[in-house]
């Protein structure tokens, strides 16, 4: 398996919910999703054994260091774990819904900073959290 086959799994952790996204090295999306954060681990888990994860791309915030120690304990295998600036990603992630899903009907008449994605968006900012670690010249 060559390196370009390295998939990278982006993880937005919270309390109550996560975020996840699985990203190729070139920029390919391959699955994203919000999850309740008691189903986190499993799956990670399970993203692992349908991709080729090599790397977990996390937001820095006050919680990652629990949830660092939590994905470390649960792995079998090693998986290296990086953090990557959060700083802004629940706004831009918020544009980013907008982008890959165009509103339709009345609320195209909604100025897009007024309005307030339909569900949790946890998801894009781990999308956001894997292009960040990308666009630093990684991968």
């Amino acid at each position: 398996m060559g390196m370009d086959s390295t998939v990278i799994l982006g993880f937005d952790p919270g309390r109550d919910k996560c975020g996840v996204a699985v990203m190729g090295l070139d920029g390919n999306l391959s699955y994203h999703q919000v999850v309740p954060a008691t189903e986190a681990i499993a799956t990670i888990q399970a993203l692992r054994q349908q991709y080729p994860i090599s790397l977990l791309v996390m937001g820095d915030r006050t919680t990652s260091k629990q949830w660092q120690q939590k994905i470390s304990q649960a792995q079998l295998e090693p998986l290296t774990i990086v953090m990557v600036d959060e700083r802004n990603t629940t706004l831009e992630a918020r544009d980013r819904y907008w982008q890959m899903y165009p509103p339709t009907g009345l609320s195209r008449l909604i100025p897009q900073g007024m309005r307030q994605p339909p569900r949790a968006i946890d998801d894009i900012v781990a999308i956001l959290l894997i292009e960040r670690y990308l666009d630093a010249g990684n991968g």
